[in-house]
């Protein structure tokens, strides 16, 4: 079972920028895509981007050149740099994290608790 633990989240005014990490951890295998979810209130819980091992990296509109997605060397630790903050970026954002075993062929996911990310005007 992968853990999976997010940390970054907090209040930042309107404009503002934050910066969220992933890691996840306890693989049986390697870890494959790695994507953030954004879920505000009331409302569904939806992907923001996400990243393969190789870099390639996808993103949902809305936060098309305000988000960054970036992976580190290790490949178990997920970033997403958010800037030009908008109060509708308010939500908790999750984390998930895809773990393939090539010998069992089992793909499992795990999910972290989510961060509280707050954006006021």
């Amino acid at each position: 079972q992968v853990q999976v633990v997010e940390s970054g989240g907090g209040l930042v005014q309107a404009g503002g920028s934050l910066r969220l990490s992933c890691a996840a951890s306890g693989s049986i295998g390697r870890i494959n895509v790695m994507g953030w979810y954004h879920q505000a209130p009331g409302k569904q819980r939806e992907l923001v981007a996400e990243i393969t091992p190789g870099g390639i990296t996808n993103y949902d509109d809305s936060v098309k050149g305000r988000f960054t997605i970036s992976r580190a060397s290790a490949k178990n630790t997920v970033y997403l740099q958010m800037n030009s903050l908008n109060p509708e970026d308010t939500g908790v954002y999750y984390c998930k994290a895809e773990d393939f075993n090539p010998t069992l062929l089992r793909r499992a996911y795990g999910w972290g608790q989510g961060t509280q990310v707050t954006v006021s005007s």
